[in-house]
């Protein structure tokens, strides 16, 4: 029960699916109805599925799985954002009749109230109807809405007066708060969380496997995007500095497809560097390993789609993961890292848990060589890496999803109270 909310619905473009899981919000969506599931919250997901799954899923205990756009998505095979406009129009038109029907009017019937939860621009114009919707037809009473950001990516978009009527806004970081400021938006922060399961880490094993295959190498691992604000090139230029320092680092990627990768591999090669790609089926860690294990390039690019558990034991293998964005409104990479025993390299803006050279190393420039400096550092200093994976590990105990739906469910009690 969430402040007296015992149904919750949540509107997002990402989910579980391969499909549908291409950035952090994937992952966050997952993560959280699991939460709200095992909080005894009847949960549905409402989101932009694989069409070859069923529309309908049970997923965890309480939580429901609604695979919506199906019909479009045969069309735009590669992921949720193929063919995102006419997604975002069927979802505005459809969403919202559903929940209302469906959800909302069994829910006022036997008197229970519903928090309806949309994430990112996408769903703006779906919350904006569903608010009109429930108004006209007497239940908005018992709903409480809210529409949280996660980035800043579409804000130029948003009719911000009709979206701040229909719901309340929520973010994850006071970076995210001040970044709403800048267009008048007052928001309330509620930070991102990780399931309790991350804690109990990779199978000691898997970790073993990957330790064997980067060879004692200064190993580093970035995973996300190829996206500018991911800061890539610093991450690479990384990389030449310390090569220059005589050290022999080993950078593993595993991005997208995005056009902006050939702009990183052009980059490493400008400064030296041997690119290699390696290909692996991502769901045998062992192959992954051995594939890991062929290669003595600066820069491997790892074609693969890793599951959670074998991220978790290269996080944990590596001597560092690079989560170091330039801009990174949360930074969930970070935590997960922590829980999986692994030391994160963050930015400075949202990643507010990360305390330098306490849990995490931190840069405040996107200059490869900061970067480089501080690695060079910590390679070695074994004690001090084990210092930091321990603090690590005990900050993602204080991001639990248990311990941010306590925050939630305030939040909820104040909207609630305030504009039901």
């Amino acid at each position: 029960m969430i402040a007296n909310h015992g149904i919750a619905v949540l509107l997002s473009f990402e989910g579980p699916d391969r499909y549908s899981s291409v950035g952090g919000l994937g992952t966050r969506e997952t993560s959280f109805a699991r939460a709200l599931g095992d909080a005894d919250v009847v949960t549905t997901l409402v989101f932009v599925g694989d069409p070859s799954l069923p529309a309908v899923e049970e997923f965890a205990p309480n939580v429901t799985l609604r695979r919506w756009c199906q019909w479009l998505s045969e069309y735009h095979p590669l992921n949720v954002y193929d063919g995102e406009a006419g997604k975002v129009d069927d979802y505005t038109a459809s969403v919202p009749r559903f929940v209302a029907d469906e959800i909302v009017a069994a829910a006022a019937a036997a008197g229970e109230r519903v928090l309806v939860i949309a994430e990112e621009w996408q769903t703006v114009g779906a919350t904006i109807a569903l608010d009109a919707l429930l108004r006209a037809r007497g239940l908005r009473d018992g709903v409480t809405i809210l529409w949280n950001a996660n980035n800043t990516y579409g804000f130029d978009r948003i009719d911000w007066n009709a979206l701040g009527r229909a719901a309340a806004i929520t973010t994850i970081s006071k970076y995210m708060k001040f970044e709403l400021a800048q267009y008048g938006v007052s928001s309330l922060v509620v930070p991102n969380g990780i399931h309790e399961s991350l804690l109990d880490g990779p199978p000691r094993e898997m970790v073993s496997k990957f330790r064997a295959a980067l060879r004692g190498k200064p190993s580093l691992v970035k995973v996300g995007r190829f996206d500018p604000d991911k800061n890539w090139l610093q991450a690479i230029d990384a990389v030449a500095e310390l090569r220059a320092m005589d050290y022999e680092p080993q950078l593993i990627v595993r991005g997208g497809r995005e056009p902006y990768g050939d702009v990183v591999f052009d980059r490493a090669l400008q400064r030296g560097l041997t690119v290699e790609r390696v290909e692996a089926s991502g769901d045998d860690s062992v192959a992954v390993a051995n594939a890991l294990a062929t290669s003595d390039a600066d820069v491997v690019h790892l074609k693969a789609f890793l599951p959670e558990e074998t991220l978790a034991a290269l996080y944990a293998a590596a001597d560092a993961v690079l989560a170091n964005s330039g801009k990174e409104p949360f930074g969930l990479v970070g935590l997960e890292v922590m829980a999986a025993g692994g030391i994160p390299v963050c930015g400075a803006t949202g990643e507010e848990y990360a305390d330098p050279f306490v849990n995490a190393i931190v840069c405040d420039t996107s200059d490869g060589r900061e970067l480089a400096e501080y690695l060079s550092t910590s390679f070695g200093d074994e004690r001090a890496a084990d210092r930091m994976r321990q603090a690590g590990y005990s900050t993602a105990n204080r991001y639990l999803w248990q311990t941010v739906l306590e925050t939630l469910a305030h939040k909820v009690a104040y909207v609630a109270g305030g504009r039901g």
